[in-house]
Protein backbone atom coordinates (compact mmCIF):
# COMPACT_ATOMS: atom_id res chain seq x y z
CA UNK A 1 0.00 0.00 0.00
CA UNK A 2 1.71 3.35 -1.00
CA UNK A 3 2.06 5.96 1.45
CA UNK A 4 -0.65 8.49 -0.08
CA UNK A 5 -3.06 5.86 0.07
CA UNK A 6 -2.21 5.42 3.91
CA UNK A 7 -2.71 9.09 4.16
CA UNK A 8 -5.93 9.41 2.41
CA UNK A 9 -7.63 5.99 3.78
CA UNK A 10 -6.87 7.66 7.59
CA UNK A 11 -8.18 11.41 6.47
CA UNK A 12 -11.25 9.53 5.30
CA UNK A 13 -11.82 7.15 8.28
CA UNK A 14 -10.69 10.38 10.67
CA UNK A 15 -13.48 12.42 9.10
CA UNK A 16 -16.18 10.11 8.94
CA UNK A 17 -15.50 9.49 12.50
CA UNK A 18 -15.92 12.85 13.33
CA UNK A 19 -19.65 13.25 11.47
CA UNK A 20 -20.65 10.04 13.41
CA UNK A 21 -19.84 11.78 16.47
CA UNK A 22 -21.37 14.83 15.68
CA UNK A 23 -24.49 13.20 14.60
CA UNK A 24 -24.67 10.86 17.97
CA UNK A 25 -23.93 13.89 19.90
CA UNK A 26 -26.43 16.00 18.15
CA UNK A 27 -29.24 14.03 17.08
CA UNK A 28 -28.78 11.24 18.90
CA UNK A 29 -28.31 13.25 22.05
CA UNK A 30 -25.51 10.83 23.46
CA UNK A 31 -23.07 11.83 25.88
CA UNK A 32 -19.31 12.40 24.57
CA UNK A 33 -18.33 9.00 26.31
CA UNK A 34 -20.76 7.18 25.15
CA UNK A 35 -20.51 8.34 21.42
CA UNK A 36 -16.64 8.30 21.52
CA UNK A 37 -17.49 4.66 22.76
CA UNK A 38 -19.53 4.02 19.89
CA UNK A 39 -17.44 5.83 17.44
CA UNK A 40 -14.61 3.29 18.34
CA UNK A 41 -16.65 0.18 17.88
CA UNK A 42 -17.70 1.33 14.19
CA UNK A 43 -14.37 1.95 13.09
CA UNK A 44 -13.53 -1.62 14.45
CA UNK A 45 -16.22 -3.24 13.15
CA UNK A 46 -16.13 -1.24 9.59
CA UNK A 47 -12.19 -1.11 8.85
CA UNK A 48 -11.33 -4.77 10.20
CA UNK A 49 -13.48 -6.81 7.75
CA UNK A 50 -12.20 -4.64 4.96
CA UNK A 51 -8.70 -5.02 6.35
CA UNK A 52 -8.94 -9.18 6.24
CA UNK A 53 -10.01 -8.89 2.66
CA UNK A 54 -7.42 -6.59 0.98
CA UNK A 55 -4.57 -7.47 4.07
CA UNK A 56 -2.18 -4.26 3.25
CA UNK A 57 0.03 -5.41 5.87
CA UNK A 58 0.54 -5.41 9.69
CA UNK A 59 1.86 -2.54 9.58
CA UNK A 60 -0.18 -0.81 7.78
CA UNK A 61 -3.77 -2.23 9.87
CA UNK A 62 -1.89 -1.13 13.28
CA UNK A 63 -1.33 2.17 12.19
CA UNK A 64 -4.92 2.28 10.92
CA UNK A 65 -6.49 0.96 13.79
CA UNK A 66 -4.04 3.17 16.36
CA UNK A 67 -5.35 6.18 14.75
CA UNK A 68 -8.85 5.47 14.70
CA UNK A 69 -9.05 4.68 18.42
CA UNK A 70 -7.09 7.51 19.25
CA UNK A 71 -9.10 10.02 17.23
CA UNK A 72 -12.56 7.67 19.36
CA UNK A 73 -10.70 8.67 22.46
CA UNK A 74 -9.74 12.61 21.69
CA UNK A 75 -13.14 13.03 20.62
CA UNK A 76 -14.98 11.38 23.92
CA UNK A 77 -12.41 13.37 26.50
CA UNK A 78 -12.94 16.75 24.00
CA UNK A 79 -16.78 16.44 24.14
CA UNK A 80 -17.01 15.73 28.00
CA UNK A 81 -17.23 18.62 30.51
CA UNK A 82 -14.45 20.12 32.98
CA UNK A 83 -14.14 18.29 35.86
CA UNK A 84 -14.55 21.44 38.73
CA UNK A 85 -14.49 23.93 36.43
CA UNK A 86 -11.33 23.69 35.01
CA UNK A 87 -10.82 23.81 31.66
CA UNK A 88 -8.06 22.05 29.45
CA UNK A 89 -7.34 18.34 29.60
CA UNK A 90 -5.52 16.21 32.24
CA UNK A 91 -1.91 15.45 31.62
CA UNK A 92 -2.69 11.87 31.41
CA UNK A 93 -5.15 11.35 28.96
CA UNK A 94 -3.12 14.42 26.81
CA UNK A 95 0.44 12.12 27.02
CA UNK A 96 -1.33 9.36 25.93
CA UNK A 97 -2.90 10.79 22.85
CA UNK A 98 0.56 12.51 22.18
CA UNK A 99 2.58 9.04 22.52
CA UNK A 100 0.03 7.47 19.67
CA UNK A 101 0.27 10.32 17.44
CA UNK A 102 4.00 10.09 17.35
CA UNK A 103 4.06 6.13 16.63
CA UNK A 104 1.47 6.75 14.05
CA UNK A 105 4.02 9.52 12.08
CA UNK A 106 7.27 7.91 12.76
CA UNK A 107 5.20 4.61 11.06
CA UNK A 108 4.38 6.91 8.49
CA UNK A 109 7.66 8.06 7.46
CA UNK A 110 9.56 4.77 7.90
CA UNK A 111 6.82 3.63 5.34
CA UNK A 112 7.30 6.21 3.18
CA UNK A 113 11.59 5.84 3.48
CA UNK A 114 10.95 2.28 2.44
CA UNK A 115 8.60 2.65 -0.53
CA UNK A 116 10.22 5.69 -2.06
CA UNK A 117 13.90 6.23 -0.80
CA UNK A 118 15.87 8.73 1.07
CA UNK A 119 14.31 11.17 -0.82
CA UNK A 120 13.12 15.36 -0.42
CA UNK A 121 13.57 16.31 3.30
CA UNK A 122 14.90 13.79 4.74
CA UNK A 123 17.69 14.02 1.57
CA UNK A 124 18.55 17.31 2.29
CA UNK A 125 18.63 17.10 6.36
CA UNK A 126 20.82 13.80 6.27
CA UNK A 127 24.38 14.46 5.57
CA UNK A 128 25.70 13.14 2.18
CA UNK A 129 28.33 10.95 2.45
CA UNK A 130 32.03 11.25 1.72
CA UNK A 131 33.41 10.60 -1.85
CA UNK A 132 30.10 8.93 -2.38
CA UNK A 133 26.63 8.34 -3.77
CA UNK A 134 23.54 8.19 -1.57
CA UNK A 135 22.69 4.59 -1.25
CA UNK A 136 19.21 3.52 -2.33
CA UNK A 137 17.57 2.53 0.61
CA UNK A 138 14.17 1.55 -0.70
CA UNK A 139 13.77 -2.11 -0.06
CA UNK A 140 11.27 -3.61 -3.02
CA UNK A 141 11.31 -6.98 -1.42
CA UNK A 142 11.64 -8.87 -4.71
CA UNK A 143 13.30 -11.95 -4.30
CA UNK A 144 14.86 -13.93 -7.25
CA UNK A 145 13.88 -16.84 -6.54
CA UNK A 146 11.57 -18.27 -3.38
CA UNK A 147 10.90 -22.31 -3.67
CA UNK A 148 10.24 -22.58 -0.14
CA UNK A 149 6.41 -20.93 -1.27
CA UNK A 150 5.26 -24.44 -2.73
CA UNK A 151 6.50 -28.22 -1.26
CA UNK A 152 6.54 -29.12 -5.09
CA UNK A 153 8.67 -26.04 -6.53
CA UNK A 154 10.91 -26.86 -4.04
CA UNK A 155 11.34 -30.40 -4.38
CA UNK A 156 11.81 -29.81 -8.10
CA UNK A 157 14.56 -27.72 -7.16
CA UNK A 158 16.39 -29.89 -5.26
CA UNK A 159 16.38 -33.09 -7.45
CA UNK A 160 17.33 -30.34 -10.38
CA UNK A 161 20.58 -29.81 -8.03
CA UNK A 162 21.30 -33.09 -7.48
CA UNK A 163 21.28 -34.02 -11.25
CA UNK A 164 23.44 -31.08 -11.93
CA UNK A 165 26.30 -32.59 -9.31
CA UNK A 166 26.10 -35.71 -10.90
CA UNK A 167 26.36 -34.20 -14.63
CA UNK A 168 29.81 -32.84 -13.44
CA UNK A 169 29.81 -29.30 -15.88
CA UNK A 170 32.73 -27.73 -14.98
CA UNK A 171 32.13 -23.85 -15.33
CA UNK A 172 34.84 -20.92 -15.19
CA UNK A 173 33.33 -17.36 -15.42
CA UNK A 174 34.61 -14.03 -15.19
CA UNK A 175 34.94 -10.29 -16.59
CA UNK A 176 37.68 -9.68 -19.21
CA UNK A 177 38.64 -6.81 -16.68
CA UNK A 178 37.17 -4.81 -13.91
CA UNK A 179 33.76 -3.48 -14.30
CA UNK A 180 33.12 0.06 -13.91
CA UNK A 181 29.35 1.93 -13.43
CA UNK A 182 28.31 3.13 -16.91
CA UNK A 183 31.23 1.79 -19.28
CA UNK A 184 31.02 -1.68 -20.99
CA UNK A 185 32.39 -4.75 -20.02
CA UNK A 186 32.83 -7.81 -21.18
CA UNK A 187 31.58 -11.16 -19.75
CA UNK A 188 33.09 -14.86 -20.44
CA UNK A 189 31.88 -18.06 -19.61
CA UNK A 190 33.82 -21.44 -20.47
CA UNK A 191 31.37 -24.85 -19.54
CA UNK A 192 33.38 -27.76 -20.17
CA UNK A 193 31.50 -31.65 -19.40
CA UNK A 194 32.96 -34.02 -16.89
CA UNK A 195 35.30 -35.49 -19.68
CA UNK A 196 36.47 -32.27 -19.95
CA UNK A 197 34.82 -31.67 -23.39
CA UNK A 198 33.60 -28.14 -24.09
CA UNK A 199 29.96 -28.04 -23.83
CA UNK A 200 29.23 -26.27 -27.20
CA UNK A 201 25.52 -25.35 -28.29
CA UNK A 202 24.24 -24.54 -25.30
CA UNK A 203 21.61 -21.46 -24.61
CA UNK A 204 23.44 -19.25 -21.92
CA UNK A 205 21.75 -16.54 -20.29
CA UNK A 206 20.62 -15.20 -17.45
CA UNK A 207 19.92 -11.78 -14.73
CA UNK A 208 22.19 -9.27 -12.95
CA UNK A 209 19.87 -8.68 -9.94
CA UNK A 210 20.40 -5.64 -7.68
CA UNK A 211 19.65 -6.44 -4.50
CA UNK A 212 18.88 -3.10 -3.35
CA UNK A 213 16.94 -2.42 -5.86
CA UNK A 214 14.87 -4.33 -8.46
CA UNK A 215 14.39 -2.09 -11.09
CA UNK A 216 17.62 -1.99 -12.16
CA UNK A 217 17.96 -5.84 -12.46
CA UNK A 218 17.75 -7.28 -16.08
CA UNK A 219 17.97 -9.93 -18.10
CA UNK A 220 20.98 -11.41 -20.83
CA UNK A 221 21.88 -13.30 -23.61
CA UNK A 222 25.39 -14.82 -23.91
CA UNK A 223 26.96 -15.97 -27.70
CA UNK A 224 28.95 -18.42 -28.58
CA UNK A 225 32.11 -17.66 -29.93
CA UNK A 226 34.07 -20.64 -29.34
CA UNK A 227 33.60 -24.47 -28.66
CA UNK A 228 32.11 -24.43 -24.73
CA UNK A 229 33.00 -20.23 -24.72
CA UNK A 230 30.49 -17.90 -24.58
CA UNK A 231 30.85 -13.94 -24.30
CA UNK A 232 28.50 -10.98 -23.64
CA UNK A 233 29.27 -7.07 -23.64
CA UNK A 234 27.12 -5.24 -20.87
CA UNK A 235 27.02 -2.17 -18.97
CA UNK A 236 26.01 -2.04 -15.73
CA UNK A 237 24.15 1.06 -14.34
CA UNK A 238 25.19 1.51 -10.53
CA UNK A 239 28.15 0.50 -8.41
CA UNK A 240 29.16 -2.29 -5.74
CA UNK A 241 27.58 -5.43 -5.35
CA UNK A 242 25.18 -7.49 -8.18
CA UNK A 243 23.72 -10.89 -7.73
CA UNK A 244 24.52 -13.24 -10.55
CA UNK A 245 21.95 -15.89 -11.69
CA UNK A 246 23.58 -18.02 -14.70
CA UNK A 247 21.55 -20.53 -16.37
CA UNK A 248 23.16 -22.80 -18.94
CA UNK A 249 20.80 -25.22 -21.14
CA UNK A 250 21.17 -27.78 -23.87
CA UNK A 251 18.22 -29.85 -24.50
CA UNK A 252 16.95 -31.11 -21.40
CA UNK A 253 20.08 -30.43 -19.36
CA UNK A 254 19.91 -27.57 -17.07
CA UNK A 255 22.87 -26.09 -14.95
CA UNK A 256 22.13 -23.25 -12.66
CA UNK A 257 25.20 -20.83 -10.92
CA UNK A 258 24.34 -18.04 -8.74
CA UNK A 259 27.01 -15.77 -7.75
CA UNK A 260 28.08 -12.26 -6.69
CA UNK A 261 30.10 -9.43 -8.78
CA UNK A 262 31.39 -6.01 -8.07
CA UNK A 263 31.05 -2.66 -10.14
CA UNK A 264 33.49 0.16 -9.28
CA UNK A 265 32.34 3.56 -8.95
CA UNK A 266 33.93 6.04 -11.45
CA UNK A 267 35.44 8.13 -9.02
CA UNK A 268 37.71 4.78 -7.55
CA UNK A 269 39.04 4.59 -10.99
CA UNK A 270 39.98 7.90 -10.91
CA UNK A 271 41.39 7.56 -7.35
CA UNK A 272 43.67 4.92 -8.37
CA UNK A 273 45.07 6.64 -11.29
CA UNK A 274 45.88 9.68 -9.41
CA UNK A 275 47.18 7.84 -6.62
Amino acid sequence: MHTTAIILSLAIGIALEVLLYLGLRRIGRMGAVSAGAVVAVAALLLYLPYALLSWPGADVVAIHLALYLVVAYMLAIAGGRPTEGKRGWHWAPALFIAFFALVVGMNVVFLGVAEKGITGIFAQLLPKPDGGEVADSRFPGTVSHDFQKKEALYNAYLEQVEEQRQRGWQVRKGWQAQPVVDQPAVFLVEVVDAQGQPVSGATVSGRFLRTSNSAFDFAFAMSEVAPGRYRLETRLSQPGLWQLVLEIRRGEELHEIRALTSVQAQQQVRAKAGS
